[in-house]
């Protein structure tokens, strides 16, 4: 059965009805489990007409080896979709498939994306789950655009796309689940599931056990890249203008290279690399078709994380390579000072919503790969009984785009972007992420990305300019950000391919 996609006017009907059940030791009593967890369903009067969507869950032996990312093309549907967030040594989370799914634009794309998660989430007619880890916790998918809607329609993706997902599999240490939800009738039963889940936990575990031969670098290398410097230089020395007559706090201006490849490459080629040379960031991947455009990256920036109630928001500004001048950075006053923007403003940002931020008096230099960054760590203690104000999705609305991706007063910058900046940034410094069936979310910034189409990579990274900022060096910012996740990727550079395009 095809899964559901939902428009803004459907969203005030009842989405989702599921049944969450925790694992038993033997097929028959999670067989057992699963038809009394179906039958309670259909009993409930508040449920809707149709069937519903049955979730179960399994914990998998031979977790040391087991590897979501290497496992995720076992999860493979018809309809194509794949997700992977790999923050290893934490958690690492594999997805496939859609069950249910939303895709919308426009000014309120958070406010419908968190109704659209909590009827996905929160109508669970489940029997009693005590002991289930948080890792086993079935979650929403979510990647947002950086801006409400595209600038014309089909030039970029729509402001939110959001997925209740068929196949999940999380593993976190030396724990394993695997989570199946498939939507009942229509020849889909509870027997059915427990029978498609058990077998597939049983492959799982049999590839798991296998010796890995491990991956090499990609066949595949890089025949041509796009020149960007002089269009980009043109923008930033307007930017920088508008930045020194008072227009703008801060501009963020981001650039695109474009990447020729020889052939076609699978993203998680790309991202095991990136895995070895970004073990600090969380990897991405969302992917909505197999073999269509794929987002990924390795993130160094959290937009926000909720863990029991607990927020944390990174500021991150301020970027030197890694090095014996690296201490500079916390000594740049140009640095220190687009630092602190962005601390003050997220600061506020939680103030205005109720919340008592902390924060450390000063910033560290946080590694991420080659590159050293001005970290500020910033927590809040959400109040239960706040309400709708402090869900994860009202929260990320407030925060994004923070001052580290897009300028400040934010309005103004978010117009200037559009104008100066001669692409759609699409999914580039927008949240991406997840929300579990507990109210706890991770949503990071996806920057340090690209997407992968067909033989085509396209890179995106900016600088933040502010009163100071000189045209040359902030090219060489950019420069060595492209410069340094082309390296991490670990494409090599093809005979006959312009070297002076790919400079530093």
């Amino acid at each position: 059965m095809p899964a559901k996609t939902h428009t803004f006017e459907q969203l005030s009907v009842p989405v989702l009805r599921s049944s969450l059940v925790q694992a038993p030791p033997s097929f028959t009593d999670l067989l057992a489990d699963a038809t009394a967890a179906t039958e309670a369903a259909r009993q409930d009067p508040a449920r809707p007409e149709d069937d519903g969507v049955l979730s179960l869950a399994v914990p998998l032996g031979a977790a040391a080896g087991l590897d979501p990312l290497q496992l995720l093309p076992e999860l493979a549907t018809p309809d194509g979709f794949r997700f992977l967030w790999d923050g290893a040594p934490g958690l690492c989370l594999a997805a496939a498939g859609r069950c249910n799914a939303l895709e919308l634009s426009g000014a309120r794309r958070f406010e419908l994306a968190q109704r659209f998660s909590s009827a996905s989430l929160r109508r669970l007619a489940t029997p009693p789950t005590l002991g289930l880890p948080a890792l086993a916790r079935p979650r929403v998918l979510l990647a947002f655009a950086f801006f409400d809607s595209p600038l014309q329609q089909g030039s970029g993706p729509a402001g939110v796309q959001a997925v209740l997902p068929r196949w999940q599999l999380a593993r976190q240490g030396r724990q394993a689940w695997l989570r199946l939800q498939r939507t009942l009738g229509g020849g889909i039963t509870a027997r059915s599931v427990a029978e498609e889940l058990w077998e597939k936990a049983r492959h799982l575990e049999r590839i798991a056990s296998l010796p890995n031969p491990g991956s090499g670098p990609p066949a595949v290398g890089i025949r041509h890249g796009s020149s960007w410097h002089g269009g980009y230089r043109a923008a930033v020395e307007r930017a920088i203008a508008l930045v020194e007559r008072g227009d703008l706090t801060k501009l963020v201006l981001a650039v695109r290279q474009q990447l020729e490849l020889d052939g076609p490459l699978d993203p998680l080629a790309l991202l095991a690399n990136l895995r070895r040379s970004q073990p600090g960031s969380c990897r991405f991947l969302w992917q909505q078709q197999g073999g269509g455009d794929a987002l990924l990256g390795a993130s160094p920036e959290r937009l926000l994380t909720l863990r029991q109630g607990l927020l944390r928001s990174d500021a991150l500004a301020g970027t030197a390579p890694l090095g014996d001048r690296s201490i500079d950075l916390l000594h740049s006053t140009k640095d220190r000072h687009e630092h602190e923007l962005v601390v003050e403003t997220i600061t506020a940002v939680l103030q205005r919503a109720g919340l008592t931020p902390r924060r450390p008096r000063h910033p560290r230099l946080a590694r991420h790969g080659s590159l050293v960054h001005l970290h500020t760590p910033i927590t809040a203690r959400l109040d239960p009984v706040a309400g709708p104000a402090h869900q994860p999705l009202a929260l990320a609305e407030a925060l994004h785009p923070t001052p580290a991706v897009a300028g400040l007063p934010r309005r103004e910058a978010m117009a200037w972007l559009r104008s100066l900046e001669p692409f759609e940034r699409g999914h580039y410094a927008a949240p991406i992420g997840w929300i579990d069936s507990e109210g706890d979310a991770d949503l990071r910034v996806a920057i340090r990305s690209g997407t992968l189409r067909g033989r085509r990579l396209e890179l995106t990274a900016g600088a933040g300019l502010v009163r100071g900022s000189r045209a040359d060096k902030e090219l060489q910012e950019v420069a060595l950000k492209l410069g340094v996740l082309q390296h991490q990727l670990n494409l090599p550079l093809r005979a006959g391919a312009d070297p002076e395009a790919l400079r530093l």
